[in-house]
């Protein structure tokens, strides 16, 4: 009475094989210093500029909406230099934390 259900049994077997398969195929790969130094490091560069640009960019969109002239401006440099900041910490420590010190 168990032959009817090998082929079920082996069907599952089979799919949660292809399931991890899949899974690990998708997996985002760690930022590493050790294995591509200048790659982490142009990322971590790309990650501050882009924030502090995008706060700019926020500011003078501010600033010609409401009409208020540097401060707007002078608010997302700012708000983009701490949040361009917090996320080069946060990359650094997952990278170093990646490389198992």
């Amino acid at each position: 009475m168990t032959a009817p259900d090998d082929p079920k049994d082996e069907a599952l077997k089979r799919l949660d094989d292809r399931l991890d398969a899949l899974a690990a195929s998708q997996s985002r790969k760690r930022l590493s210093f050790e294995t591509g130094g200048a790659g982490a490091a142009y990322r971590l560069v790309a990650e501050l500029v882009g924030s502090v640009l995008t706060g700019l960019g926020a500011g003078y969109g501010l600033d010609r909406f409401a009409g208020s002239s540097p401060f707007g401006l002078i608010a997302g440099l700012l708000i983009g230099a701490v949040v361009g900041v917090i996320l080069v910490v946060r990359s650094a420590s997952r990278a170093s934390g990646a490389d198992g010190s």
